[in-house]
């Protein structure tokens, strides 16, 4: 009696960076490198689906098209920190100053910004990501930008306050963390990089330094209370 082998699935190119990841955690994984090493358009569903090593029909079981996949990357990228923001505004002005929970939000969006695989803020500013799949995603990023500048403008010294508007100070400190997209280009980010940056979005609200290091104090106390 002939016997047949069961058949192999496709070699995986590369290995997950979690094996104990499941089968929409791995798409997303190969799909957020192919993304960056070859750009939005260069990259198909064909090559995602060869990357984790499983066939384009299951690909299609968890995501219906490519954009489908894009979006949920770049929604990791801002989630957690809107998730955050929710949090932690729940507790101005009775519980928190508005100084330490805007250090608070912007040490979070950056451990955010640092852990999102490949680097996925690279993918930010392509053309691509303009397009209408991607609307949720910028709603949200805008979200983000908003309770920016509501912090800041409540943190920050009158010098300051009447010279800008709110959604011009959330413009510049979203930007300010943003920076550790850039910074994730050479190197990765470390907790240092984290206090310098959060640090920086208090100065940005002209706050003198003792203000600061009291913010980043009950910052801290924010967060582990949250945690």
């Amino acid at each position: 009696m002939k016997t047949t082998r069961p058949r192999q699935g496709r070699p995986r190119h590369t290995p997950p960076s979690d094996p104990n990841a499941s089968g929409r955690e791995q798409i997303l994984d190969a799909a957020g490198a192919l993304f960056v090493e070859h750009g939005i358009a260069a990259t198909s569903t064909r090559m995602i689906a060869e990357r984790v090593g499983i066939r384009q029909a299951s690909l299609y079981y968890h995501f219906a098209t490519k954009d489908e996949i894009l979006a949920e990357l770049l929604a990791t990228s801002v989630r957690p920190s809107l998730e955050m923001v929710d949090r932690i505004q729940a507790w101005v002005p009775e519980r928190a100053s508005a100084a330490a929970a805007l250090y608070a939000v912007a040490a979070t969006d950056v451990r955010t910004l640092s852990r999102t695989p490949y680097n996925i803020g690279t993918l930010y500013l392509l053309p691509e990501v303009r397009a209408t799949p991607f609307d949720a995603f910028r709603a949200d990023r805008g979200r983000l930008q908003q309770s920016y500048g509501a912090l800041g403008s409540l943190a920050a010294t009158e010098a300051v306050t009447g010279s800008m508007q709110p959604d011009r100070i959330g413009e510049l400190l979203i930007q300010l963390v943003e920076v550790v997209i850039q910074i994730r280009r050479s190197r990765d980010p470390d907790a240092a990089d984290t206090d310098v940056v959060a640090s920086s979005c208090l100065r940005l609200c002209g706050l003198d330094e003792p203000t600061v290091a009291a913010a980043r104090d009950e910052a801290h106390v924010l967060l582990t209370s949250l945690a």
